[in-house]
């Protein structure tokens, strides 16, 4: 009775079963885009919760999701589950990339949220001074393509992952990161500038 138990553990947290986590694991190693599908509707929930604790920004998350699953797509068949449970196997993919996003972040973008460092202290600014920063920064909303304005407004004014903006806009997911990222190398240009 105790090797039935060990071999089909209960859900913890609503995440799926390891024995069928492995079943899904070993489906998509052989190439099966269904098994990725249904790996994703099970697991993605809990891992990018794991991200976004990791990140801390809701569109680097939903990025760091996609390109975890992309290396479990791609890095599927190397998963031995002698080396560990299959849900761990997927949270150091998503780990490791949430922290690879964090450096890159570290180098390309600084932080305005004050719970991130790069802190904006509240008294730095006076109100006249805080007053010009808002009609710099819709000066330069204004500069950038209509793609470009609605994407950066819909994730950070509305807080929409990339994913949702896609959704929402009726467009593919590349093209979205895409100008979110254009966007906001175009907007921090502009405030330098």
């Amino acid at each position: 009775m105790a090797k039935a138990a060990r071999n089909n553990p209960e859900p913890i947290d609503g995440a799926a079963p390891a024995c069928a986590l492995q079943d899904l694991i070993d489906a998509v190693a052989r190439g099966d885009r269904g098994a990725l599908r249904r790996l994703y509707e099970r697991e993605s929930r809990r891992l990018y919760g794991i991200a976004l604790r990791i990140v801390r920004r809701p569109e680097i998350a939903a990025e760091v999701l996609q390109d975890a699953f992309l290396q479990i797509w791609q890095k599927a068949a190397s998963y031995a589950p002698e080396r560990g449970d299959p849900a761990a196997w997927l949270t150091g993919i998503v780990r490791y990339r949430g922290i690879d996003a964090v450096r890159k972040l570290g180098r390309e973008l600084p932080s305005a949220d004050p719970e991130q460092g790069e802190a904006v202290a509240p008294d730095t600014f006076g109100e006249s001074d805080a007053s010009l920063a808002r009609g710099a920064l819709r000066r330069c909303l204004d500069e950038l393509d209509d793609n470009q304005r609605r994407c950066i407004l819909l994730a950070f004014v509305d807080g929409l992952t990339h994913a949702e903006i896609a959704a929402r806009l009726s467009a593919p997911l590349g093209s979205v990161k895409s100008w979110v990222r254009r966007g906001l190398v175009s907007l921090r240009r502009c405030l330098d500038g």
